[in-house]
């Protein structure tokens, strides 16, 4: 991210912890990450270099570290990359490389993996475009769940399809002001 402030490990992780409790789960929009937050069973983990080029590293490394916990203890865990990938086009083009590489690593059908960004846009959608709010995260963010649990939510939640349609009528109705009201910005936590 030329130009822009490094972004600390404390820092990142506070406002990715905020965005997740006032916009993910204050908006409801996954009906699933309010258990394992409030059971504290999701890993925050923080990749602080300029340089993407370990970032696939990281993300194995966090898989095999999640693979070795019970679900009970470690859900679910978001690497946030503060400081690179700022473009969305190329986060988009590195995380299809880094499922690749979950796949060659043995990991197809253990962990999906779920991508965030702050300049998330969805295909077929202009970038101001309220919708894309979804899965804009402060920071470029990879999330590997736990395809078991993605199991266990989706048939404890009767339409599971449904949630993207929802997730849209909900960010169309709050709009842009509701959305910037939110807070959840990257620097949003600090004091």
């Amino acid at each position: 991210m030329t130009g822009a402030a490094t972004i600390d490990a404390i820092q990142a992780e506070a406002d990715t912890r905020r965005w997740l409790e006032r916009a993910v789960i204050g908006l409801n929009l996954c009906p699933f990450a309010k258990a394992v937050h409030v059971k504290a069973q999701i890993h925050y983990a923080v990749y602080l270099l300029a340089d993407h080029g370990a970032l696939i590293d990281a993300l194995l490394k966090q898989a095999d570290e999640l693979a070795a916990f019970d679900a009970s203890v470690r859900d679910t865990t978001l690497l946030i990359a503060p400081n690179t990938l700022a473009d969305f086009l190329d986060f988009n083009d590195f995380t299809a490389r880094a499922e690749r590489k979950l796949a060659r690593a043995g990991f197809d059908g253990v962990f999906q993996l779920a991508s965030f960004h702050p300049q998330f846009q969805f295909a077929g959608t202009e970038s101001g475009d309220i919708t894309n709010a979804t899965n804009r995260a402060p920071y470029p963010t990879l999330h590997l769940l736990r395809e078991d649990s993605v199991s266990r939510a989706v048939e404890a939640f009767p339409e599971a399809e449904a949630i993207f349609e929802r997730n849209i009528e909900t960010l169309e109705a709050l709009g842009p002001a509701g959305w910037a009201a939110l807070d959840v910005g990257p620097g949003s936590a600090r004091s």
